[in-house]
């Protein structure tokens, strides 16, 4: 018998598991880092027999909470680039739902993620087994077709050889630089366990290669036309220069043609901090530098970003400018009719640099950039170098401690958030030269994503202090896997920023002309003794980890030097200012206000977004 006629019997599950770890990246090492699983009914016996059989090469992580350990997972695999990533299984039914934000999550952010949800019985003998959505209309039908919208490729596998196919097709989704994202497996419980002889070389160990798309000659060409017409262009550099690795080959092309650089969110660190032609974050959330200039660019290079409302300030912040967007998905490519360009960020930027020969952008131009550059970073070292505060601090002074407080410099910390008005103020303030130290969810603008997400990147970069910073919102939605950091050994610093409520979008209620009204704990309905005075500290204390409360800027740095120092996971809480927030930057957003209201607030906000409206590009 030769080599390639050889098989072995295995389950479902342990062919499954056994495929996944033999995957190896170019380095070495593998391409799943492991996977999280809460065990249940419809994976403990199948699933979880075989991950135990190869706990050795493929380990398994407990998790608290599966919405939460699937972010750990995206996490995981946005803090390494897309370059390596992590599985995640869970029992049928809630199970698998509560997987459905965090699907959606990686599916907008174009990240990768294998979901292995348990699904119900394929022999429908014990129909209808604990758990499982019965539709009268079609007795195929299970939660998990709920995944089918929120996954890159989608498979139920109701027979073990299909995984021969399956998985495949499976990685080479997970693995695609324009199709990246979630992949969802779907397996009965009763499959998981069904025995097949699997040719012996499906497991042989394996290198994953991760392609980059070259671009077409005459797009290329097309684009450095229309490029060398331009006196004041702008680049807007996304997620993708991150996830193409291509920070030299951008740091290259603008210092060569002088064109200033404005970063996204996903794109945020794609440039150091203190780069001369660093103008900073732009859009909603942007820094004054960027957004100033963007709204005088008569033409706009999108590298990499797929240019949602934040970045476009609605349509509205570079409506006039032409669009040139180089990216290595078309879809994003052809956004708000541009020229688009379909290619691999360094291959775009390296091949656009060599048609542009001597090109550059017109002096002024580029010496403009340089001094709105150099202002910006002065106000933002003015904004954040506060330490004596009157009142409660905002956001902006926490910020400033936390960047203080690093013993030698920012280089080796990553800072991660989510949603609510922190994000805003990060974008503009955070100060990092390393990509990838600044780590944001922002494409979902996911609560709860936060403290998950710190624990996903503190597997991916053990040696870096993950600092998570947090609102009381997001932490009261999601906090359970602060005991699976402790449990894990995965140290967080975490700083939780208490305004009693939902400050962000209570301030955005009354921006819309609408009172104070369900948003902040005082706001709310009430009974007995009224809102709840939380001790967020001794709630992280309860969970496995140090902790304390803190009064002021002062208190803050003392107590981030016992984080940095301390052996396990450390919350530190601090009261901010729920009022208040840098008022440098921005941009209009567009947030429909009522066309008629009996309320003059409203009334009035209606007619200031009707004129705001008429800026917008059709």
């Amino acid at each position: 018998m030769t080599t390639q006629n050889k098989t072995i019997r295995l389950t479902m599950a342990q062919a499954l598991v056994r495929y996944l770890a033999a995957l190896r990246v170019e380095s070495g090492e593998p391409l799943f880092g492991g996977a999280f699983a809460i065990f249940g009914h419809g994976n403990v016996a199948g699933l979880g027999e075989a991950l135990y059989q190869y706990r050795a090469t493929f380990p398994t992580y407990r998790a608290h909470n599966e919405q939460a350990m699937a972010h750990a997972a995206i996490a995981y695999a946005k803090a390494h680039m897309r370059r390596r990533m992590m599985a995640v299984t869970s029992s049928i039914g809630p199970g698998a739902t509560n997987l459905l934000t965090a699907a959606a999550l990686a599916h907008v952010n174009r990240l990768p993620v294998l979901l292995l949800p348990g699904d119900v019985f394929v022999s429908r003998a014990p129909d209808p087994v604990l758990q499982q959505l019965e539709d009268g209309g079609d007795g195929s039908v299970s939660v998990n077709d709920a995944f089918k919208p929120l996954s890159r490729y989608f498979d139920r596998i109701i027979y073990p050889e299909q995984l021969l196919t399956a998985l495949p097709r499976a990685i080479a989704a997970l693995t695609d630089p324009a199709a990246c994202g979630p992949v969802t497996l779907s397996l009965p419980q009763d499959v998981q366990t069904m025995a097949y002889d699997y040719p012996e070389e499906f497991f042989a160990p394996r290198i994953v290669r991760f392609r980059a798309l070259p671009p077409v000659p005459s797009e290329l060409a097309e684009a450095a036309e229309v490029l060398k017409k331009a006196k004041q262009p702008l680049i807007v550099a996304g997620g993708g220069v991150l996830y193409g690795q291509a920070g030299d080959a951008l740091r290259a092309f603008a210092e060569r043609h002088g064109i200033p650089v404005a970063e996204t969110h996903a794109g945020k660190s794609s440039l150091p901090w203190d780069h001369p032609l660093q103008l900073g974050a732009i859009g909603v959330t942007g820094a004054p530098s960027a957004n100033a200039l963007a709204s005088q660019a008569d033409l706009v290079l999108a590298v990499g970003t797929r240019l949602q409302d934040f970045t476009t300030g609605s349509n509205s912040l570079f409506a006039k400018a032409e669009l040139v967007s180089l990216n290595v998905n078309s879809f994003d490519a052809l956004k708000r009719r541009g020229l688009g360009v379909q290619a691999d960020a360094t291959l775009g930027l390296q091949g656009l640099s060599e048609l542009l020969g001597d090109w550059s952008a017109s002096r002024e131009w580029s010496e403009q950039a340089r001094r709105e550059a150099a202002g910006w970073r002065e106000t933002v070292t003015a904004i954040t170098g506060k330490r004596e505060v009157a009142g409660l601090p905002y956001d902006g002074d926490v910020i400033g401690a936390v960047q203080r407080s690093s013993t030698t410099s920012t280089a080796n910390d990553i800072v991660v958030c989510a949603a609510g008005t922190l994000p805003a103020e990060l974008h503009k303030l955070w100060r990092t030269s390393t990509p990838g130290g600044y780590h944001m969810e922002y494409g979902y603008s996911c609560m709860g994503y936060e403290i998950a997400g710190g624990l996903g990147v503190k597997m991916a970069k053990p040696a870096s202090d993950v600092i998570v910073m947090v609102g009381d919102g997001s932490y009261l939605m999601m906090n359970s896997e602060i005991a699976t950091s402790v449990m894990l050994d995965k140290k967080l610093i975490i700083v939780v920023l208490d305004n009693r409520g939902y400050g962000c979008i209570n301030r955005l209620q009354q921006a819309c002309g609408n009172a104070p009204f369900n948003n902040m704990l005082a706001d709310c309905l009430q009974a007995g003794e009224g809102a709840p005075q939380i001790d967020f500290a001794l709630h992280a204390k309860s969970l496995g980890a140090l902790s304390e409360h803190v009064d002021g800027i002062a208190g803050l740095e003392q107590a981030l030097v016992r984080a940095r120092a301390a052996s396990r996971t450390y919350l530190i809480c601090i009261d901010t200012d729920d009022t208040r927030t840098t008022d440098e930057g921005g941009c209009w957003w567009e947030v429909a206000v009522p066309e008629v209201s009996t309320q003059p607030g409203v009334q009035a906000a209606r007619a200031r977004y009707e004129l705001d409206r008429q800026g917008q590009a059709k």
